[in-house]
């Protein structure tokens, strides 16, 4: 069965979709101070009858509008929000040098998926496993519910999601007898090599492979979309990304830029820049997360309109659906607050489909309850919502491991170094397999 064509909408909304997710994930400009500072008129913090909940800068304000409306229920215990800074490993150090310190105040914490491992692993962030129903892991997304669990534990709450998806231009694609996306990545060079001899656009494809997290997440996309992995999903802590299936999945990412598909300048770009040229007019294919949607048609933003735009999932190695980063960010509880019961009832309170949908239809938030996915008023006024809902369901995380931190920066060095042709991809995949092992075995031994 063909991949499932996720056809551009309509209508869009006026308003900017905002970089959540993978974007911020990805490496947002600090907004942050080093500072955590207090908000909706609260300053200090973790008295006994406050809740605090620390989270990336709320620019939406439906964050603010949440606790609030919570709030407002009343009860022994008020919750005061607070936020760190916009970066995701920024914002990991400010939490992480808190709990090493053993004085921090924070009882709710709004994550990264990336952060679940290690948080659970040093004990910082209490087992939910207990609290969930039966039934509560099958209301959310499989990919969301994969991104708080540890070690078979439950150790967060879904909240929202994001995913890499693949954008085209229909447009360009239709003139020249193309009527799906691509299935796979050889099916994408084909289609790109046919534009680009004849339509006036530069560049088949385009995508993040900088050197930092985004990176991370492209070059993941291209080895799992071949079969491959960097850690055994079973085994944490044994490496397999020396294996023939990742090699091959780096040797078509690089290959992307050698078979001149993509500049060589995409192993500089980040999502403003991938997002940028393809908005721009001058690629075929961009591969980048759901808020770039928002733009097209935007003024200032944006030379195409959303008619000449469509979404899928990712290619694949061999065909079909390939894999989509998974962006979600959870909230967790301090392990050691002292309100475990109170943070246990405001994060399911946000987890609630009326909390959820009000952060899709107000924030652009792509929700973590799969029967949001249906709601037409959610469809109707976030349309990038029913546009990413197949490639929702294709996603996976990034390495599950209480020593991430540290293998992100391998991967994205080494994956950057495959592109740029500074090693082969059976080099990279080599080091990598080297340094991840090193990595494992000293953390474990410490």
């Amino acid at each position: 069965m063909g991949k499932k064509r996720i056809a551009a909408a309509r209508t869009l909304t006026r308003r900017r979709f905002l970089k959540v997710g993978g974007a911020g994930l990805a490496g947002a400009a600090l907004l942050g101070s080093g500072t955590l500072a207090a908000c909706g008129g609260e300053s200090g913090g973790g008295g006994s009858g406050e809740l605090v909940f620390f989270t990336n800068p709320d620019t939406t304000g439906t964050m603010a509008r949440l606790v609030e409306r919570f709030n407002e229920r009343g009860g022994e215990v008020r919750v005061v929000l607070r936020e760190g800074n916009a970066d995701t490993g920024q914002r990991f150090d400010q939490l992480r040098t808190q709990f090493q310190s053993g004085a921090s105040e924070i009882d709710v914490i709004l994550g990264d998926v990336i952060w679940t491992a290690q948080l659970a692993a040093n004990g910082w962030i209490s087992d939910l496993s207990d609290r969930f129903s039966e039934s509560m892991p099958s209301d959310f997304l499989p990919g969301s519910v994969e991104a708080i669990t540890y070690d078979g534990k439950a150790y967060g709450m879904p909240w929202f999601t994001d995913t890499g998806l693949l954008y085209y231009r229909t447009d360009l694609l239709e003139e020249r007898g193309f009527s799906e996306p691509p299935e796979s990545w050889d099916e994408l060079k084909e289609m790109a090599e046919r534009v680009t001899q004849d339509a006036d656009v530069d560049f088949g494809f385009v995508f993040q492979g900088a050197n930092y997290e985004g990176g991370v997440c492209n070059g993941l996309e291209f080895i799992w979309g071949h079969g491959g992995d960097a850690l055994d999903p079973d085994d944490p802590t044994r490496v397999v990304v020396d294996s023939p299936e990742a090699v091959a999945g780096l040797a078509a990412e690089r290959g992307m830029i050698s078979d001149g598909i993509a500049p060589q300048s995409v192993a500089t770009y980040t999502e403003d820049e991938s997002a940028g040229s393809f908005l721009n007019g001058s690629a075929v294919f961009l591969r980048n997360w759901p808020y770039v949607y928002s733009l097209v048609g935007e003024e200032g933003e944006s030379a195409l309109e959303t008619g000449q735009v469509g979404i899928s999932e990712l290619p694949s190695g061999e065909g079909g659906p390939g894999y989509g980063t998974v962006g979600d960010q959870p909230l967790y509880i301090n392990a050691s607050s002292e309100h475990q019961e109170a943070a246990w009832e405001f994060i399911r309170f946000l987890a609630e489909s009326e909390q959820q949908k009000f952060q899709a239809i107000e924030g652009s938030f792509l929700p973590t309850l799969s029967t949001l996915y249906e709601d037409e008023e959610i469809r109707d006024s976030v349309p990038v919502v029913p546009l990413a809902q197949d490639a929702l369901q294709n996603t996976r995380p990034r390495p599950v491991s209480p020593y991430y931190s540290d293998m992100s920066l391998e991967m994205a060095e080494q994956f950057n170094e495959c592109l740029n042709g500074q090693v082969s991809p059976e080099e990279a995949a080599g080091n990598l397999q080297n340094a991840m092992e090193s990595i494992i075995e000293q953390g474990e031994n410490a």
